[in-house]
């Protein structure tokens, strides 16, 4: 757990007592990009992908309530031996925005993939998504314009 100017950032267990709040805020998220609700189907979830550690979840708040969450995946980086964090979601409730919470759960993953040895702490997000653009860049992400990413939905 770390503090950032009057907010805590904290990694989540599917039993902190922070994990409601989380799962309302991670389906709030989902909803933003026209998902529709699902708060029991997002709580089985998240608490699947935690448990198996697929997902790790991070969450900023003031007062006990949690207004930011942040999910990252660890995956191999074979040529090194070591690990990439990729960082998977991050959402900041929108009566909270610009109050330095989405800062502050980036710079506490960054933190903790430091510690842990990660190579590397990657995201992605849409081209034209300009205020994500603009954290990041301002968090200290570059673009990687080396490689193209593909998918295949199955």
């Amino acid at each position: 757990m770390r503090h950032h100017d009057h907010m805590t950032v904290v990694r989540l267990t599917a039993t902190h007592p922070w994990f409601p709040d989380a799962v309302a805020q991670f389906d709030a998220y989902r909803q933003h990009y026209g998902a529709n609700p699902a708060p029991e189907a997002t709580e089985e979830w998240m608490r699947d992908q935690m448990v198996t550690d697929r997902l790790r979840v991070f969450a900023a708040g003031h007062n006990d309530m949690v207004r930011g969450v942040l999910t990252i995946t660890v995956v191999p980086a074979s040529l090194t031996l070591r690990t990439i964090w990729m960082i998977r979601d991050v959402y900041v409730d929108p009566s909270a925005r610009r109050a330095g919470l989405a800062h502050a759960l980036l710079a506490h993953v960054a933190e903790a993939a430091r510690e842990e040895g990660a190579h590397r702490l990657s995201l992605q997000t849409e081209p034209d998504n300009v205020r994500a653009i603009q954290l990041y860049v301002s968090a200290g992400f570059q673009p990687v314009t080396e490689v193209v990413n593909w998918a295949r939905v199955l």
